[in-house]
């Protein structure tokens, strides 16, 4: 059995919270596209961990990888989907190619409905999804992200009265620190100084901020079908 599953493992948000599980002893499974990453991701953790770390190569926008993924597994406690591909999904609507945005909602959308499905008699927790702020604060140059972001809730809604007694919950960050703004063409420290005047928590999250985030809702079982939105404040500004 395995305590943890976290899909999209291997780097920012998930690695933070492979690392937070693995230092109270846990045993975590991390899961992602690139094998490569994982390597090195199970490298980083196993310096420091108190429980055991593993990894499975997988795509969640893929049925055949997110069935044969949990047919590994006999039991899981928690699940948490971290995963996303932000390449070529920011801009306008006229310039973002139609692959490009079916793309995010495979693995942003029905990746995560993948999962519920096939984790559906092995997980014995929860599931935890992650949202973020632009399904509340469009910008006009996020509008597929947003729209994934967004129905990301009512799934989760569907899924905890359906999956009960395992509950079903969305993590929504803010503006994170994370290797996805590498993917952006931006002045990162720029918009991030800018955005922390802004935020009335005078920062930018970090992935631990977001990490300790899903750790609280797994921890509470009385948590179920809800959004929490650890984002510094965002939603007010």
């Amino acid at each position: 059995m395995t305590n943890a599953m976290i899909i999209g493992g291997g780097s920012g948000i998930g690695l933070a919270l492979a690392r937070t599980m693995l230092a109270e002893g846990m045993d975590v499974t991390i899961v992602g596209r690139s094998a490569d990453r994982l390597a090195a991701a199970q490298a980083e953790l196993e310096r420091a961990a108190q429980g055991k770390i593993s990894t499975v190569p997988a795509d969640i926008g893929r049925e055949e990888d997110v069935a044969e993924l949990f047919a590994r597994v006999e039991r899981v406690d928690h699940v948490a989907v971290t995963a996303a591909d932000a390449t070529g999904v920011y801009g306008r609507i006229t310039d973002v190619a139609t692959a490009t945005a079916r793309a995010m909602v495979d693995t942003k959308l029905l990746g995560a409905w993948l999962v519920g499905k096939h984790a559906a008699e092995r997980v014995t927790g929860s599931i935890t999804y992650t949202s973020g702020i632009n399904a509340y604060r469009p910008n006009g140059s996020n509008t597929i992200v947003a729209a994934a972001n967004g129905a990301l809730a009512s799934l989760a809604y569907g899924l905890a009265i359906e999956l009960a007694p395992v509950r079903v919950n969305v993590i929504s960050p803010g503006w994170v620190d994370t290797p996805v703004w590498n993917q952006l063409n931006i002045d990162k420290q720029a918009a991030f100084a800018e955005m922390a005047e802004r935020l009335p928590a005078r920062r930018i999250g970090t992935p631990d901020d977001i990490a300790q985030a899903f750790v609280s809702v797994m921890r509470n079982g009385f948590i179920t079908g809800t959004v929490l939105h650890v984002d510094g404040g965002h939603r007010l500004t």
